[in-house]
């Protein structure tokens, strides 16, 4: 069965996948999203929810750059997404924190982001503060947190309403989304790509590839390279709670339901998207130092999921040579560059001009 000609034809569901989809019909393409089944691996699982620029960027200028870009247009993106489905993506853009156990390990942060700040000629906000003014910005902080920088650029947004929105709105743009695809070939005949997905023929005349890990596979068959490996993510969740938490930070946040999401631990184990006693154990001793009050407070879940990684933490955007139309776009930030992906990147895929903060974001850079 061949399904009708469109005009692009994007692999990958996420949120990566679905803002990208989003900003193409939005701009009046003809769109279709092929996702995966629900037991694909799903970066989104592990997702905390952060708007953020601090700390992005600290061995590459052009990432912060970036990051930066995509935050600033946060908040006209979450209102398009609202107006047309009423759906309250609970966006905070007040600041965030990041939190220090160590006065060594602030002072080198603290010394990396000035360096970074140096070479965007100072167009990069941020403050370290002593615990007599933290506590002034977050009275809950534990006695043993020795200070925090501040971002003021930084925030948070609910994943999981994103996503809905984002479905909701790509497709009230008369976007179509086929759920529970598995692509099985690729091939660009002429100025066409025609791809095999579950007994289904999909011919567009781009294709843009945004299936996370699984752009591995899927990147080779049209000339490109996804040097990407998984990287687990363990998070807990707690039962709802008064609210106590204004900023959020990338280890502790509490989200609009009331509920704190704790996380941020990062290990090479494969594809094993299981939990582990140890991990939680310490990322919970950890979050009950910043937070004392959570000492007490029940789990309501646990999970583990895996991002995709490159090498070097960044991401890759690339057209292909050997098959020109075909796109690749992996990233382990999908939130915070939801705005970009669905603006320049989008933009681009229609034929504007490359973004220049990606220039250097192909994957020939690890051939090197």
């Amino acid at each position: 069965m061949s399904l009708r000609d469109i005009d692009t034809l994007v692999i990958g569901g996420g949120v990566v996948g679905m803002s990208i989809a989003y900003g193409l019909a939005k701009a009046g393409e003809r769109v279709r999203v092929l996702d995966g089944a629900d037991d694909a691996f799903r970066a989104a699982r592990g997702n905390f929810g952060l708007v953020w620029v601090q700390g992005k960027g600290i061995e590459k200028p052009d990432y912060a750059r970036w990051s930066m870009a995509s935050v600033k247009r946060w908040a006209l993106f979450a209102q398009e997404l609202t107006a047309s489905t009423g759906i309250d993506l609970e966006l905070s853009q007040i600041g965030g924190l990041q939190y220090f156990l160590d006065e060594t390990e602030l002072r080198a942060y603290v010394q990396n982001l000035e360096s970074l700040r140096n070479s965007l000629d100072g167009d990069y906000p941020f403050e370290a503060l002593d615990p007599q003014s933290l506590k002034e910005l977050s009275p809950h902080i534990g006695p043993e947190v020795v200070g925090a920088v501040y971002g003021a650029l930084d925030g948070h947004v609910s994943p999981l309403r994103l996503l809905s929105a984002l479905v909701q709105n790509f497709k009230l743009l008369g976007g179509e989304l086929h759920n529970g695809i598995h692509c099985d070939a690729i091939e660009q005949r002429g100025n066409a790509f025609h791809v095999s997905a579950s007994g289904q023929q999909h011919v567009a005349g781009k294709l843009v590839l945004a299936a996370g890990l699984g752009n591995r596979t899927l990147a080779p068959l049209v000339g490109l390279q996804a040097p990407i490996e998984p990287n687990r993510g363990q998070v807990l969740v707690t039962e709802r709670m008064q609210p106590f938490m204004h900023h959020p930070s990338g280890r502790v946040r509490q989200t609009g339901e009331g509920v704190v999401q704790i996380g941020d631990s990062k290990e090479d184990v494969g594809f094993d998207e299981g939990t582990s006693i140890d991990q939680l154990a310490y990322i919970a001793q950890r979050a009950c130092k910043y937070f004392p009050l959570l000492e007490n407070v029940n789990l309501v879940r646990t999970w583990g999921a895996l991002r995709v990684m490159t090498a070097d933490g960044f991401p890759i955007y690339e057209q292909s040579r050997e098959c020109p139309g075909a796109f690749l776009a992996t990233c382990h930030s999908g939130i915070t560059l939801a705005a970009n992906h669905a603006g320049p990147i989008a933009d681009w895929i229609r034929g504007a001009p490359a973004p220049a903060e990606i220039s250097t974001f192909i994957a020939g850079r690890f051939n090197v």
